[in-house]
């Protein structure tokens, strides 16, 4: 996330220039629901001129209309509806009458369930997440790189911070090439509209939470996009903010009430502080900036003790869901939302879709810390959050900490990995090496291919879920110094490109070698159990050499990392309990046989090595 920081307009200035603009009857959100939910209550938030002088009236069989809300600004009512088993999918009319004025209608749908299989599976240990910002991998439709009546309109590529014309058909043109990487998950940074003057195309300041930027594609695009995911056997992630919406958003550029977002005096941004969460001794004020201080000028932070907010976030979240069948949800800068709530938030989603996944946005070195905000209350917290799984940076430096010698190298890592107890699934863990906010994992091991291919090694059989993030599997490199240089555009994404390497003739022979490499490890793992849900035993590393065990009743995969600058050569003696008699084993990545009493592994290097029966011959 950007955090520059600027002035806020004040709430009344901000509100009064924009009511006089809006037509009577703006907009109805949720726009319409389903019948059958676990939940039968929804609460409409209704915007338009004036709206709350006004009388609501629905009469349809199975829907009860239980309370009207009128709130500080007349521009909004809030309406809760309670939808009984009796109700039959179909369309009814509210309206809002006022004596002498015309009366004004909004027709209401209530959908019927879309219980297919295939929707909202899940993302789990099976898998393997490819992170793509719309914006910078690829332009299928260049009618919608300039929407008019947009804040920013203006397409540069030439430029970091503009927007270059990446859009869902870009993405959806490529699916082919992810599957045959072995990608099972594309997750999308936030395809929400963003309709802000500036720095548009990230996506993290949300103007209207229930659209889609009309420059990346439409709603009905987007489910399409899931879909065709899903015919392909891959699954989606979506991205959601929690903590803040974008200022030019109609709920904060003409909110409710003043206490729909957390106001202060004057700009206030966020310590970012983790620790002012946790901490016992905490100050109250520390742990008020973190919580309820603002990220960014232009990304006004929610208040989610505000009733009126919790409704409409969940029902937010469950509409996309039901809506597009997305499996699962990335939650951006989870430590900053009120704990109390994210952990109903939580439960109320998981009840409409068991299966549904939800990993937080949790950035620590610490693994006390990661698994304080994880389901379990397995560090005495006090609070069960319900979140299954976090982002899990610890592993990640880990793993840079045994590449590059760093924090005691190798070591570390096998420290950080015996601290898994801390957490009541570590498997739904997210573990990575980059993302749209990190230097990308070429730069971070200084352009070392070996490193690399060492790191890649590790990502794909680990205990966890591992992330890609688009362009690793090509060498894309740079340091996020600014953040724009580590979201460069996919090559050959866009028409005209000088290469295209989603091909392997636009590749050069080391980008090819890096692909070839991950795209083997990453479709072994794909079609060996024993590195998804398979147990993890490792060893004390010794010599600077760390081995590490996946397994389970049918298979064996032993993970040896040589982390000195040197080749060495070892006995395997040290491993019988897991090598159980085994005389030999397959490199996977090379296809070789390798006799197991000893192993010759060259300096920095990974071998993944599936052991073979006896009887192989």
């Amino acid at each position: 996330m950007r955090k520059s920081l600027f002035f806020t307009a004040c709430y009344l200035l901000v509100a009064l220039g924009v009511s006089a603009q809006i037509p009577a009857l703006e907009r109805v959100e949720p726009m319409f629901w389903w019948v059958g939910m676990s939940n039968p209550n929804v609460q409409l938030i209704v915007h338009g001129k004036d709206i709350a002088s006004r009388n609501v009236q629905l009469n349809y069989p199975g829907v009860k209309l239980v309370a009207v809300h009128k709130v500080e600004n007349p521009n909004y009512l809030f309406l809760d509806l309670r939808i009984l088993s009796a109700a039959s999918p179909g369309t009814f009319p509210i309206k809002f009458i006022k004596a002498g004025e015309k009366t004004l209608t909004y027709a209401y749908s209530l959908k019927k369930r879309d219980h297919s299989s295939s929707r909202a599976q899940g993302v789990t240990d099976k898998d393997l997440i490819y992170l793509i910002m719309p914006d910078r991998f690829s332009n299928g439709d260049t009618k919608n790189d300039s929407v008019a009546g947009m804040r920013e309109t203006s397409v540069d590529r030439g430029k970091m911070f503009s927007r270059h014309g990446g859009d869902l058909q870009g993405i959806m043109n490529h699916l082919d090439y992810l599957k045959d990487m072995g990608v099972t998950t594309v997750w999308l940074t936030p395809a929400i509209e963003n309709d802000e003057p500036n720095a548009s195309y990230h996506g993290y300041a949300v103007t209207d939470h229930y659209k889609i930027d009309p420059r990346y594609g439409t709603n009905e695009l987007y489910k399409q996009f899931v879909e065709k995911c899903h015919k392909m056997g891959m699954k989606v992630v979506m991205d959601l903010v929690h903590n803040h919406a974008g200022t030019e958003g109609y709920t904060i550029s003409d909110m409710p009430m003043k206490s729909w977002v957390h106001q202060w005096p004057k700009y206030t941004k966020s310590n970012f502080k983790y620790e002012a969460v946790m901490d016992i001794h905490a100050s109250p004020m520390d742990r008020k900036l973190m919580l309820d201080g603002w990220f960014d000028h232009r990304m006004a932070d929610m208040n989610e003790n505000n009733g009126y907010v919790q409704n409409f976030l969940t029902q937010n979240h469950i509409w996309w869901v039901e809506y597009s069948g997305v499996d699962g949800f990335r939650l951006d800068t989870y430590p900053y939302n009120d704990p109390e709530y994210m952990a109903k938030w939580a439960v109320d989603v998981k009840t409409e879709f068991p299966r549904l996944s939800i990993f937080g946005e949790v950035l620590t070195n610490s693994p006390v810390i990661s698994a304080y905000f994880t389901q379990g209350n397995t560090v005495s917290r006090g609070l069960d959050t319900h979140l299954p799984g976090i982002t899990d940076a610890v592993i990640k430096n880990g793993i840079y900490d045994a590449l590059m010698d760093w924090n005691g190298g190798v070591e570390h890592l096998y420290e950080l990995l015996a601290q898994d107890f801390l957490y009541k699934d570590v498997n739904q863990n997210v573990i990575f090496l980059d993302n749209h906010d990190m230097s990308r994992a070429l730069s971070m091991v200084k352009e070392d291919v070996v490193k690399y291919k060492s790191a890649m090694a590790m990502l794909m059989t680990l205990r966890g879920i591992p992330q890609m993030y688009y362009g690793d599997e090509i060498l894309m490199k740079n340091y996020s110094n600014p953040d724009g240089l580590v979201r460069e555009d996919f090559p050959g994404g866009w028409a005209g490109d000088k290469s295209n390497k989603f091909t392997a003739a636009g590749r050069s022979t080391k980008e090819n070698e890096a692909f070839n490499y991950i795209r083997t490890l990453a479709n072994f793992r794909k079609n060996t159990p024993a590195l998804q849900t398979g147990k993890m035993m490792q060893f004390i590393p010794g010599n600077g050499v760390y081995v590490y065990f996946r397994y389970d009743n049918l298979k064996t995969i032993m993970i040896v990392y040589n982390s000195l600058e040197k080749e060495q050569s070892i006995t395997t003696d040290r491993y019988a309990e897991r090598i159980n008699g085994t005389l030999k084993a397959r490199n996977v990545v090379t296809d070789d046989a390798v006799e197991l009493s000893k192993l010759t592994i060259p300096a920095k290097t990974t071998l993944v090595l599936e052991l073979l029966p006896n009887n192989t011959h």
